[in-house]
């Protein structure tokens, strides 16, 4: 069992948890992620990591909810536990050591770009630029946090209640059509913002990293759920991953795999949701 040592809201449907897991914070990288299981008959849900403290021994975790089991994690409060947490799993991010990066985060993605800023912001060397966006204010997540590892922060909402009005690809292209020098773009959120990222740059040639969130079941490579199609070879998001070349990716076949579920993740909230009025 793993402690929920702290519990925050960022939104009404994203919260931050602060998880005792000492193995894990020992070995962490930005960029990895880990595998959760709230109970002995979930299912395991891949989260990225958002922050971790060897000294503590705890990991930090993001999580928005989405279908059941997002819906009973965040019901956790601060003192319970959650069954499993496995990992760190993938490939560590490969962080440049100099030059200029834009870091692109879209919703609930914003927190895995948060340990790519800080440990780029500490390490020194590198430019930081910071976009986030989300459809309002109220949905923009942890902009205190990376505004303090970035050179600078940018946000977007779709509602143009905080920042620009517009997506976070509006803001990327003022960016690069103003002449700024870019060499490297990091954008994580949801697929259709990290397809519409990667074709943004892909004229300019500008390097442009995604990290895939795909359907996992055992995070070693071995089932074969989170597997995409990059630079026309079968990876796997779990160990060749999570970090891609965004302008090698399928995304075409990356969404289509990503919607395979739903019906049967609508069933699961559904049900889940219909056991609960029953209970009350």
């Amino acid at each position: 069992m793993f402690e929920l040592l702290g519990k925050r809201e960022l939104t009404p449907i994203t919260h931050l948890f602060v998880v005792k897991a000492p193995l894990v914070a020992r070995k962490a990288r930005a960029g990895q992620f880990v595998i959760v299981r709230v109970s002995e008959q979930g299912e395991r849900i891949p989260l990225t990591l958002a922050d971790w403290d060897a000294a503590e021994g705890t990991v930090t975790i993001v999580v928005q909810v989405v279908g059941k089991t997002s819906r009973l994690l965040c019901a956790k409060e601060q003192g319970e536990a959650i069954l499993d947490l496995v990992g760190p799993l993938g490939r560590p991010a490969e962080l440049p050591a100099s030059g200029r990066v834009v870091l692109i985060g879209g919703g609930f993605g914003v927190a895995p770009i948060l340990p790519k800023a800080k440990a780029m912001f500490q390490a020194g060397g590198v430019g930081i630029t910071s976009i986030i966006g989300a459809r309002t204010k109220e949905l923009l997540i942890l902009r205190e946090e990376l505004g303090a590892v970035s050179h600078r922060l940018l946000c977007a909402t779709d509602d143009g209640s905080f920042g620009r009005q517009g997506l976070v690809t509006d803001v990327l292209l003022e960016l690069i059509k103003s002449g700024e020098r870019i060499d490297e773009v990091v954008a994580i959120g949801p697929m259709v913002m990290m397809r519409a990222v990667s074709e943004a740059t892909r004229p300019y040639g500008i390097r442009t990293l995604i990290s895939a969130d795909p359907v996992m079941v055992d995070g070693t490579g071995m089932c074969g759920a989170c597997r995409m199609t990059v630079g026309g070879q079968v990876k796997f998001a779990c160990v060749d991953g999570p970090v891609f070349d965004g302008h090698q990716v399928d995304f075409e076949e990356a969404l289509r795999r990503s919607r395979m579920y739903r019906e049967e993740q609508k069933i699961a909230l559904e049900t889940y949701e219909c056991q609960c009025g029953g209970a009350r």
